[in-house]
């Protein structure tokens, strides 16, 4: 570990003179990466300048313990305990900080969740979940945008698509996705039996055009009246846009925005979105077993987690992870099950360091 300190500590002087070279600044993604490793590599280094000098305090320490004064060796012995102790805690934190990390964690995210099995109730399930989201998203401080929605006349909806836009948001979110499966009565069940649906979530990094290079002849555009609740909410021109990517069959739509400028803006971000994580799925499909060693991101097939209503129970089946604590996950109490995650993603990720 203390090697692989080391050489991060290099790399960022390193890094440090990349960035400062003109020829590097005018190359917007090589300084983005550039960036992007200098902000990783930043903590690591600090926590290891940290660890070096509690590593000489000890020393120091050790030495006093065969002070001939009785006071200074009792303090000597105390002081090192500590130390010892934080040392330790250190060291953890540090393993942590020198797993691979996920080049998307710190972008933005696109979510899109649709109703599936269980008819109405699935879309009205689909709708306590993007409540949920929304919930959670306010209390970190992230802000939301709508992107598009099919309302069910039941309630809820068929798809809800959505950005939110924050620090990290990637890193918090990105194990929602796949099929989320809900046990209780619903309210048109007469009998009172509970009814099993589901609805499926999908989260995706926002990338940016450097990351996904799109041409426009490969995309079919159409245009179209927004579909609204009635009233102020029909679009009466055609601001609404549909894009087809040709090459991939990948389609996104968008009527949010009163203009089709913005909800053009809108398809091209969901679309190179869309069209990252298309890939993404298909190199981890080549990858196979080796990716079902860790959480996963989740297709929407894999069912990830059951929420019980009579038991007020949440579990994640990906980890075994169970809490008696469904009604306040529903209001985007969702800090406890995503820890779990990230805590899971760790252990995986250290396991796979140490068979290295």
């Amino acid at each position: 570990m203390l090697k692989r300190l080391e050489v991060s500590k290099v790399r960022l002087q390193q890094v440090d003179k990349e960035l400062c070279d003109e020829n590097v600044m005018k190359d917007i993604r090589r300084f983005k990466d550039l960036s992007k490793e200098r902000a990783n590599l930043e903590p690591v280094v600090e926590g290891y300048e940290r660890y070096l000098r509690i590593a000489s305090d000890i020393k120091d320490a050790e030495a006093m313990i065969n002070d001939s004064d009785p006071e200074i060796v009792e303090l000597a012995h105390t002081e090192h305990k500590a130390l010892l102790e934080e040392e330790e805690k250190l060291c953890e934190e540090l393993k942590i900080l020198l797993l691979p990390k996920d080049p998307n964690d710190d972008k933005n995210i696109i979510v899109e969740i649709r109703g599936a099995a269980g008819g109405d109730e699935g879309n009205i399930f689909a709708g306590d979940l993007f409540r949920m989201y929304v919930r959670y998203a306010e209390a970190q401080g992230w802000h939301i945008q709508m992107i598009d929605e099919n309302i069910s006349e039941a309630g809820g909806y068929s798809l809800v698509s959505f950005m939110i836009k924050g620090d990290n948001v990637y890193s918090r979110l990105k194990f929602e996705s796949g099929a989320h499966r809900v046990q209780r009565v619903p309210k048109t069940e007469a009998s009172g039996r509970i009814h099993t649906s589901t609805a499926t979530v999908l989260v995706m990094p926002e990338m940016e055009e450097i990351d996904v290079e799109l041409r426009m002849e490969d995309i079919q555009v159409d245009t179209y009246r927004s579909q609204g609740a009635g009233g102020q909410n029909v679009n009466k021109t055609e601001s609404a846009v549909r894009m087809t990517h040709k090459p991939t069959g990948v389609v996104v739509s968008c009527q949010t925005e009163k203009s089709q400028i913005q909800n053009r803006e809108i398809c091209m971000q969901m679309l190179r979105a869309k069209i990252y994580a298309k890939l993404q799925e298909e190199q981890d499909a080549k990858v196979g077993n080796e990716r079902r060693l860790k959480v996963g991101t989740g297709e929407r097939s894999e069912k990830i987690r059951t929420y019980n209503y009579p038991q007020n129970r949440v579990t994640d089946h990906r980890i075994g992870f169970t809490i008696q604590k469904l009604d306040r996950v529903m209001e985007g109490d969702l800090d406890e099950v995503l820890d779990a995650l990230q805590h899971y993603d760790q252990e995986m990720k250290m396991l796979g360091e140490q068979e290295k």
